[in-house]
């Protein structure tokens, strides 16, 4: 799945000039009869008779800057320094390449002009990826990895230097980079909706879970780990040769250790074998002794999930890379992201919702049905409001909108209140709706940093209607004495002058609902929006 194959004689006119004369067997100065070459988003893999040659592309992707020869040649040395931790036989050297005015060739006299890392060829039948292709990948195995990477992160670095990036801060900016570097694949190989929840689920777990973050890095969880701990990084081979870790940033391979087993994990589900990956995961929390990693594991699934989306989404702008191929990337990236749903769905936080808009609107009732839906409390502000004054909520008070408990004093006591209560419900892992006009963007804006301390996902439905449809609800209200609000026709037009455009939430966070139809086509069109916009639907596929 990370990998694209192009035999010697295609597609070398894309190439530079360096890969195509490798692509000749007669350049090396060992016994080559034919060369095989493997592109990845970030080097160019030369497989030639017994060895592997390893070429960095000249690319600078912010995360990973090979821009220059000097900075090439410092990453392949750092690649080799670090993979023999897990697989010391298998780097053999950093090769130079050198032109003699006629040919480029590794190791060879004349000026030189890249820097190659040479490797010893595995047997790619032993490769792990091709023993899960074939159905030869058994529980045994897995679990013998499992061992073999708890006994690694064991004996691993770790330090004051490496715990920081274990920090909520630093997590959240490796998660912020991946989503602004993969805006311009939106509606390509990741939908906005997708992009959207997923960005928020993560600022929220990071918000929420800060303690447990907090307590990883005490109990020595921040390693130096592998860091793309992968199927294709893996051969049963002399025991199991584990490679190909980060090198080119110490951000990635720095982290928790539950980061390093999610990958693996979740490269296995995205195979379709989520029976190994359970496995693997039993197998190394038994073997560690790391109990408190199966909490964070959804996390960091749907972490590395996401960056397999991105890195395979990097390929369709490659103008090396052929168009079959990137047909092949694009529906690896989609499977990744849509993997990344899933997980955040697996690990589902409280929502926080405002249902606002002017009196009449309809919002208490497409409130109370949602709440069904979502399985969420609702604090209404009709109800704190006349608690609060030490009414029953269908005493009605005929007093002017301004005036008495509909004063500016007791409505900012209202919302006060509102606000306290979701807080404990969003403490208690339970969603809230909160039920109020909602005129003011203060009033929202708090609302929404109520969502942000507890860890919840924040979302704002406002409820819009015709004046006629509106009228018609305000003066049935007259006629039936279970209704809690006491808004009239000049309620709703005082209101209507004063409420603030809802203009600082995007197009993810606030959605409008027509409530002129039906109720049901009301209820089903907010409830599909919604779904959407938590990727439910898409999570459930």
């Amino acid at each position: 799945l990370s990998r694209m194959t192009i035999s010697a004689d295609q597609h070398s006119a894309a190439l530079p000039a360096i890969i195509s004369s490798l692509l000749n067997p007669d350049s090396y100065p060992h016994p080559v009869a034919h060369v095989q070459l493997i592109q990845t988003h970030i080097s160019y893999v030369l497989l030639a008779g017994e060895y592997v040659y390893k070429v960095r592309k000249p690319v600078n992707f912010g995360f990973l800057d090979f821009s220059t020869l000097r900075k090439r040649l410092h990453d392949c040395r750092r690649e080799i320094a670090l993979n023999r931790r897990l697989c010391a036989w298998l780097y053999v050297d950093v090769i130079p390449i050198t032109f003699d005015s006629q040919r480029y060739k590794p190791g060879g006299r004349g000026r030189v002009v890249e820097y190659a890392v040479q490797m010893h060829r595995l047997p790619q039948e032993r490769m792990m990826d091709a023993l899960l292709a074939e159905g030869k990948l058994t529980r045994e195995m897995v679990e013998a990895l499992a061992e073999r990477i708890a006994a690694f992160h064991a004996n691993s670095m770790r330090g004051r230097a490496i715990d920081r990036y274990g920090s909520a801060r630093a997590i959240r900016r490796n998660w912020d980079e991946n989503v602004a570097q993969t805006t311009p694949f939106i509606g390509r190989t990741i939908a906005f909706e997708q992009q959207r929840m997923l960005q928020e689920w993560t600022r929220a777990f990071i918000r929420r879970e800060r303690e447990l973050l907090q307590r990883r890095v005490a109990t020595g969880r921040i390693r130096d780990c592998h860091g793309d701990l992968r199927t294709s990084a893996v051969c049963f081979v002399d025991g199991i040769c584990v490679f190909d870790c980060i090198e080119f940033n110490q951000r990635f391979r720095y982290g928790d250790v539950a980061a390093d087993v999610a990958f693996l994990a979740m490269d296995l589900e995205l195979h379709g074998r989520a029976d190994l990956a359970d496995a693997f995961v039993q197998r190394y929390v038994a073997t560690s002794g790391d109990e408190g990693l199966r909490r964070l594991l959804p996390f960091y699934a749907c972490y590395r999930a996401y960056v397999r989306g991105k890195v395979e989404s990097f390929r369709l702008d490659e103008p090396e890379v052929p168009s079959p191929d990137k047909r092949v990337a694009a529906d690896v990236a989609r499977s990744s992201f849509t993997l990344a749903c899933r997980y955040a769905a697996a690990c589902p936080l409280p929502l926080l919702l405002v249902a606002c808009g002017l009196s009449g609107t309809g919002k208490t009732t497409l409130a109370a049905l949602l709440a069904t839906r979502l399985g969420a409390q609702v604090v209404s502000s009709d109800v704190v409001r006349k608690e609060l004054a030490g009414l029953s909520p269908t005493m009605r008070r005929a007093e002017a909108y301004g005036h008495g408990i509909y004063s500016a004093h007791f409505t900012a006591r209202t919302y006060a209140e509102m606000r306290r209560r979701a807080g404990a419900h969003l403490a208690a892992g339970r969603s809230v709706i909160l039920d109020a006009t909602f005129a003011r963007r203060q009033q929202r804006d708090q609302a929404r940093q109520v969502a942000q301390r507890a860890g919840a996902i924040f979302l704002c439905v406002e409820c819009v209607a015709s004046e006629q449809s509106v009228r018609v609800r305000l003066e049935q209200r007259d006629d039936d004495p279970g209704v809690v609000s006491d808004a009239r026709w000049d309620t709703y037009l005082t209101q209507r002058a004063a409420f603030e455009q809802i203009e600082e939430f995007d197009d993810w966070q606030h959605l409008v609902v027509e409530m002129d139809q039906p109720l049901d086509t009301c209820l089903a069109a907010a409830h599909t929006a919604l779904s959407q916009r938590l990727c439910r639907d898409t999570a459930s596929r």
